[in-house]
């Protein structure tokens, strides 16, 4: 008997050495291997505004109706009637030539070059005077292939001026449906003809755009504001009545890459988050041998990519999807602090 109670307390002995070892590994050991992590999140703010989608292209004024006036032959100039940027009316006299010819304008528009004057000897074919319209410029821009579909001829269009930050309203001319193009990618050429205001000259650089949708006075985000889940539903991280980070899912509209219309899940006013960065910062013997790391939120595959980037090409500018927002100002501040979802 009492060589089964010895062996007994030694067993007891053990099981409380173990015990209080697996005591210290726990709140001692292990917190010196531990590691905090400290999440700073990124907020934004829905609002009320409008938002279209725009079909933008560039390209640069060009003369629609212009005319240059040679001498039939030989012959004197005897007299002239007109100055430069003198305006005139198609028939309109502007000189009279030794050989009886009188020089007429053939269209309405501006006297832009006189190349001669009174007295000047002149031969067959040798110009004498420039008359163009420029009341009426033409704007031709290249389609891609991508595009072409969504641009007719008759369609209403916007073409500002960029310089003079000038907007005109216009109509698409003509489509040249034969690519000119030897790339990867088609492109095609559609004009524009725009009645401009004085200032406006060939050659300046313009801007011609397309309206597609819009939609007024609708709540809008920032589209980095959003995440989708595996099955492309779009949601946004708040927080719920005990600041903790939740999951809401929300309906999304139209958007111009840049905003987005919240059908439903959000209002006016409503924050949201998303993760900045979260770092892992060493305590203890981590960070005595050095084991610290950061890292970044994956984003690649939740947050929102919507389709529609630049198409660019050459000798006709550069067509681009593109759009307007406008509302009480999403915000994108740094918010801090540590959380979890």
């Amino acid at each position: 008997m009492k060589r089964r109670k010895r062996r007994w307390v030694r067993w007891v002995v053990r099981l409380l050495v173990l015990a209080l070892v697996g005591c210290g590994v726990w709140f001692i050991a292990l917190p010196m291997f531990r590691q905090s992590v400290t999440v700073t999140y990124d907020t934004y703010t829905a609002t009320i505004g409008s938002i279209s989608n725009d079909l933008s292209f560039s390209g640069s004024f060009a003369l629609k109706n212009s005319e240059t006036l040679t001498a039939s032959g030989s012959a004197t100039v005897r007299g002239i009637y007109v100055a430069e940027g003198d305006r005139v009316k198609s028939g309109a006299r502007l000189m009279r030539l030794s050989n009886g010819e009188t020089v007429k304008a053939g269209i309405d528009g501006t006297v832009n070059t006189l190349d001669v004057e009174a007295g000047d000897e002149v031969t067959g074919g040798q110009q004498l005077c420039q008359v163009a319209d420029f009341s009426t410029l033409s704007v031709s821009i290249r389609v891609d292939e991508y595009d072409i579909g969504e641009v007719s001829v008759g369609q209403e269009c916007t073409v500002t001026a960029t310089s003079q930050e000038r907007s005109f309203d216009a109509k698409i001319a003509s489509i040249n449906y034969v690519s000119q193009s030897t790339g990867n990618v088609a492109y095609y050429t559609a004009t524009a003809n725009v009645e401009v205001s004085e200032g406006i000259y060939p050659g300046m650089q313009a801007t011609i755009t397309i309206p597609k949708e819009s939609a007024e006075n609708v709540v809008i985000l920032k589209m980095d504001a959003l995440s989708f889940d595996r099955t492309n539903q779009a949601f946004v991280y708040m927080k719920d009545e005990s600041g903790e980070l939740i999951q809401v899912p929300v309906e999304v509209g139209l958007d111009n890459e840049s905003y987005v219309e919240i059908k439903s899940g959000l209002k006016d006013g409503d924050t949201v988050y998303v993760e900045a960065k979260a770092e892992e910062t060493a305590t203890g013997l981590s960070a005595l041998f050095g084991q610290r790391q950061q890292f970044n939120p994956q984003q690649g595959n939740n947050r929102g990519n919507r389709n529609g980037g630049t198409r660019s090409g050459t000798n006709g500018g550069t067509g681009t999807r593109s759009g307007t927002n406008s509302g009480g100002g999403p915000g994108g501040a740094p918010g801090g602090g540590p959380g979890g979802f």
